[in-house]
C-alpha cells in the first residue's frame, strides 16, 4: 500500500523523572519546533530509571495540555484500556476533545504492566483476556459518543497501540484510524502486511488507516526504510532524567519538512 499522506513527526513526552512545570515547558516547546503530535502515556509508576521516581498521572495531564497548547494534537501512547469504565474513558475523551478543540487522539491497548495493576487495584488476569476486554470496549466507547451531549467536535481518531497479528491487528481494522507498532523496517512493513489483509476480509480500505510507530536513532538511520514500510507518523520517545533534550525531536522535523517538501 502506498500512503499518501504526508509525514507526521510526533513526541511522546514521558511524564517521569521530572517535574510537572517542566513537563510544561517541554510540551510547549515541543509545538513551537514544529511537532504534530505529542502523545504521553497511561502508567502510574516509571517504566524505567528510579522504580519509584517522579510520576504523573496521563489523563490529568491530557486535560492541561489542551489548555496549554492551541495546534498540536494530543493523546496518550496510549491509554490502558483496564483502568477506566469505556463510558467514562469515551466521556473523558470526549471532554478533552471539547477543551482542545478538536485535537485530541484516542490511543488506546490492552496493558501490560503489572506493577500499575497491583499497586491500584486492577485484575491483572491474562494477556488474552485483557485483549478480549479491550475488544469488548471499543463498541461501547463509540456508542456512548453517539449519546453524549455535546457530541464530540469530530469523529475522535482511535490509535491502537499493539502488534499482535490475530487480535491487535484485527481489532485495529475493525476500530482504529492509525496503527502504532514497534520494530525495525522489515518488521513494520509485515505487521503493515497483516493488517490490510484483516482490512481486507472485513471490506475495509487498508489506506483509511494511518501506520505510526516509535523512532530510534537519527532519520538518516531509519526514516527511509521506515516510510517505505508504511509510516507515516514517526515518534520520538522523550523521558524527564536529566532534562528533556528536543534536538532529535527537531531533526525529524527537519526530515519531515525535505520529505513533504
Amino acid at each position: 500500500m502506498t500512503d499518501p499522506r504526508p509525514v507526521r513527526i510526533g513526541l511522546q513526552l514521558q511524564p517521569q523523572h521530572a517535574d510537572y512545570a517542566e513537563i510544561r515547558r517541554t510540551v510547549a516547546a515541543a509545538e513551537a519546533a514544529g511537532a504534530d503530535v505529542v502523545f504521553n502515556w497511561d502508567h502510574f509508576f516509571p517504566l524505567y530509571g528510579e522504580p519509584d521516581g517522579k510520576h504523573f498521572e496521563c489523563w490529568t495531564i491530557l486535560g492541561a495540555w489542551a489548555e496549554a497548547t492551541s495546534r498540536v494534537e494530543i493523546g496518550a501512547l496510549v491509554t490502558c484500556n483496564s483502568y477506566r469504565n469505556p463510558e467514562l474513558l469515551a466521556d473523558m475523551a470526549r471532554t478533552v476533545d471539547h477543551i482542545s478543540e478538536g485535537r485530541l487522539i484516542l490511543g488506546i491497548g490492552s496493558g501490560w504492566f503489572q506493577r500499575d495493576y497491583d499497586e491500584y487495584g486492577y485484575e491483572f488476569g491474562t494477556a488474552g483476556g485483557r485483549l478480549n476486554e479491550l475488544a469488548a470496549a471499543l463498541p461501547r466507547i463509540r456508542s456512548r459518543w453517539a449519546k453524549l451531549n455535546p457530541a464530540p467536535t469530530r469523529d475522535i481518531p482511535v490509535l491502537i497501540g499493539g502488534s499482535g497479528e490475530k487480535k491487535t491487528l484485527r481489532y485495529t481494522a475493525e476500530h482504529a484510524t492509525i496503527w502504532h507498532g514497534f520494530g525495525d523496517a522489515d518488521t513494520v512493513a509485515h505487521k503493515c502486511s497483516v493488517l490490510d489483509q484483516h482490512c481486507r476480509d472485513i471490506g475495509r480500505d487498508p489506506a483509511e488507516i494511518e501506520r505510526s510507530t516509535a523512532v530510534q536513532g537519527t532519520p538518516d538511520e531509519t526514516g527511509s526504510a521506515l516510510y517505505d514500510a508504511g509510516v507515516r507518523l514517526f515518534t520520538v520517545g522523550q523521558d524527564g532524567a536529566g532534562g528533556y533534550d528536543l534536538a532529535r525531536l527537531k531533526d525529524w522535523i527537519a526530515w519531515r519538512d525535505d520529505r513533504n517538501g
